[in-house]
């Protein structure tokens, strides 16, 4: 009997974790977000051939900070790289078998990383040398882009023998990317500069990557505060948002923080001991408050927190989504962009830092955050404060999505609320009726 109790439940279990792990890689906000990794074979050599290999973010909001992305593969055969420019591998691996002229790299599996910024031209090709930061397809599609050239031996030197390597990974700089196979593409064709001529790729094949947040972490990176003028309630991140595991190693007061950060500058910069202590030990915290109602008009101020004492979050992204959107009239101190992932919903917006003013949010301290405010117009068929309706249906940070207050907890409106709002709007008429007819008078 025993045997029939658990004969079922261990495929279940596998059945529901691919699910899960599909359902995670699947962006509802961004549904065809990816980024896509094309190896274009240009030219073939007598032991195998060169390809440019391009690298291109199409995700909208997520991009690729500092320290960059690494990729990595599996040869299928005895490939080794001959050399490289506008990347490198980081470990040769053994060479001992070559005479003369030494392999940039002979590792079975590769692992390459962009080259640093400032490198001899020699090294570089277009689109490269950027120290691995790739910026996402919404913030600036001319920058989302990353690329190389590779030239490899003892591979195949037609589009017949060449095999395509195996097993992609993608850090972007961390955990959370899942590769497919390469999958071969017709090939890519190329415009000259003068636009009179077209050339075109011996033979292309691509290699597309989703990523999914359950990979990256198992607990969110930021959480959502929030506030309103019509209640002095303010709701705190949910406790332990980001986990609480390692609460005894955050920096408690600002006594620690000079020796702690002094101490850890050439760590990790990722490492979870350089965060404040906080309820919810999140590296980042987004506060929503609703700040003024106007006749036709609300508005709303935002404001970015950085918990981390060692981390600044260069070209930053925030993503919010609420109903309200389709109206926005006016932000200030940030840009805003409408994501439209659906024909017939404009509910979702991005917001990024003004370039040279706050696309950086600094490490924590009395700097480490950004503000702006926001002003949307009324659709008096939908306009309400009651139910929380005024707070965010999700917010993002980087890409990822932050945990957010049970909706039991948002600010709510006292039942007094509306006819003090009434109370208010008659005694402003009332006063701009006396101060007319003295003017009258005078």
């Amino acid at each position: 009997m025993m045997f029939y109790k658990f004969a079922y439940p261990l495929p279940m279990v596998a059945f529901f974790a691919i699910i899960i792990s599909q359902a995670g890689a699947y962006d509802p906000l961004d549904p065809n977000g990816n980024i896509t990794i094309k190896w274009d074979v240009m030219s073939w050599t007598p032991d195998g051939y060169v390809a440019v290999v391009t690298m291109t973010n199409f995700q909208m909001y997520r991009h690729i900070m500092s320290p960059g992305w690494t990729l990595g593969w599996v040869w299928a055969k005895k490939e080794v790289i001959w050399s490289m420019v506008g990347a490198q591998a980081t470990e040769q691996g053994d060479c001992s078998k070559f005479k003369g002229n030494v392999p940039h790299c002979c590792k079975k599996n590769p692992t390459v990383v962009d080259l640093l910024p400032g490198v001899p031209y020699n090294q570089q090709i277009a689109n490269c040398c950027k120290g691995g930061v790739v910026s996402s397809w919404g913030q600036d599609s001319s920058t989302a882009v990353s690329s190389f050239q590779v030239s490899v031996g003892r591979a195949g030197t037609s589009n017949k023998t060449v095999n395509l390597p195996l097993n992609f990974t993608l850090l972007g700089p961390g955990l959370g990317y899942t590769c497919s196979g390469a999958k071969k593409v017709p090939s890519t064709v190329f415009l000259t500069p003068d636009g009179r001529r077209k050339t075109q790729a011996l033979m292309t094949w691509n290699v597309t990557c989703t990523y999914n947040q359950i990979l990256a972490s198992r607990y969110p990176s930021c959480c959502v505060s929030m506030s309103s003028f019509y209640n002095s309630t303010i709701t705190p991140c949910p406790s332990c948002s980001c986990g609480c595991q390692n609460n005894n190693n955050c920096i408690s007061g600002d006594a620690e923080i000079e020796s702690v950060v002094g101490k850890n500058r050439t760590r990790s910069r990722n490492s979870n001991a350089m965060i404040r202590c906080t309820n919810h030990m999140c590296p980042i915290r987004v506060h929503w408050h609703v700040k003024l109602n106007y006749k036709e008009y609300w508005r709303v101020k935002m404001t970015v927190t950085n918990f981390n004492y060692a981390m600044n979050y260069t070209q930053w992204t925030l993503v919010a989504q609420h109903p309200n959107l389709d109206n926005i009239t006016q932000v200030f101190s940030f840009e805003y962009k409408p994501l439209l992932p659906y024909k017939y919903t404009n509910d979702t917006g991005m917001f990024y830092g003004l370039k040279f003013y706050n696309d950086v949010l600094k490490e924590a301290g009395a700097d480490g955050n950004v503000q702006s405010e926001l002003i949307l117009r009324k659709d008096m068929s939908t306009f309400t404060f009651k139910q929380g309706w005024a707070f965010p249906r999700k917010i993002y940070f980087n890409g990822d999505e932050c945990a957010m207050p049970g909706p039991e907890e948002y600010p709510y409106l006292p039942n007094s609320a509306n006819s003090k709002l009434i109370s208010v709007s008659t005694m402003a008429s009332f006063l701009l009726l006396v101060f007319a007819n003295l003017l009258g008078m005078i």
